[in-house]
Parts: C-alpha cells; structure tokens; sequence
C-alpha cells in the first residue's frame, strides 16, 4: 500500500498576477501614444482623402438671371439681350440691371456675370448709356485688335487697360461687351450665345 502524501485542496490559479504597481507602470504616456498612433493614423488619412476629393472643387454658388433680365427687357427702351443656353460649365454668379419698374424707356444697363469651365471670370454687359461705369471702365483705353465673326455676327476684339479681351458690338446707342479673365475661346462662346431675352 503506497502513501498518499498531503494533497492541497485550494484550487489551482492561474499565473501570478502582477502587482498594482506593475500594472500603473505599464500606462505610462509612451504607451497611451502608441495605443493612440493608429487611431490618428486613420483619422489623418481620412481627413486627407477628404481634402484629396474636394481639391478640384470650388465654392461657386450659381443664380438665376432670369429675373434681372426680364426686368431690363421690360423697362428698357431697346431689345435687351443676353447669353442663353451656354453649354455645361458655365454658371451665371451675379446679375444686376438699374432697370427701375414703371420708368420705361430710361438707360437700362444690364449685368452678368460667369464662372467660366476653367474657374475663370466672364462678364456680360448691355447698355444704352454711354456713360454707364460698366461700359466706360471696360472700353475707356481699350485698343481694338479686329473682328470676329460669332454666330453670324461680327464682334469687336480689343485688350482693355487690364490686358484682358474684350468682345464688344454697337447697334445704334446699344453696346454689348463680353470680357473677363477667361480665355479667349470661353469668352467667344458666351458673346456667340448672345440672343434677344424674351418673356
């Protein structure tokens, strides 16, 4: 008969558990900066895919000339016109007339402005007031430099005192001036759009 030796009946544990300051230690601010690195590593690359998205993009906010227009058209005392159907790409951002209801006949200036495809300016004037600031700060100083035929009609090309083209036509006391910093090309396909406003 063989002796069973003393047997311990507490239950066996698991590996020793390290001391609470061991465990204190071990949250020390190097760790918490590595535990976080990942984190802000996502959270950083998110930010710039999302920086990387919107790049191309601007913050242009288009309108809706109709209203200026119709109110020019219905005051002036000449056929007021304007670009209509330009293609994709070229959104109205301004509009303004000193058309002023119930004084038909009086000057009537109307304005618009454009963002063109390339992100850059095209601006739309027609005025039957010689001295209106629109007309005289674009043409006073413009040097002409020939014609252009545009949808059958033939346009003025000069640089204005700001080195920037300018297309213009006369019909008696009626100038139409298309100009801006856009290219040459983008300014010719908003003055070749140019038609009688109607409504």
């Amino acid at each position: 008969m063989t002796a069973a030796g003393p047997t311990d009946s507490r239950p066996q544990q698991g590996p020793e558990q390290p001391p609470p300051i061991d465990r204190a230690a071990r949250f020390s601010a190097a760790n918490m900066l590595r535990s976080l690195a990942p984190l802000v590593l996502i959270a950083l690359l998110i930010v710039g895919y999302q920086a990387f998205k919107s790049s191309g993009e601007t913050n242009v906010h288009p309108i809706d000339p109709t209203a200026a227009e119709r109110l020019a058209a219905a005051q002036a005392g000449y056929p007021v016109v304007a670009p209509t159907g330009l293609p994709p790409g070229y959104r109205p951002t301004s509009a303004r007339t000193d058309a002023v209801p119930d004084r038909k006949g009086a000057p009537v200036t109307l304005q618009i402005g454009y963002v063109t495809p390339s992100q850059q300016f095209a601006g739309f004037v027609v005025s039957d007031d010689a001295t209106a600031d629109a007309v005289t700060s674009v043409l006073d100083g413009a040097v002409q430099r020939g014609t252009v035929d545009l949808a059958g009609t033939a346009w003025t090309r000069s640089t204005d005192a700001r080195g920037e083209t300018v297309l213009s036509r006369r019909s008696g006391d009626v100038v139409v001036l298309v100009t801006g910093s856009a290219a040459e090309r983008e300014l010719e396909t908003v003055a070749g759009a140019v038609r009688p406003v109607t409504g």
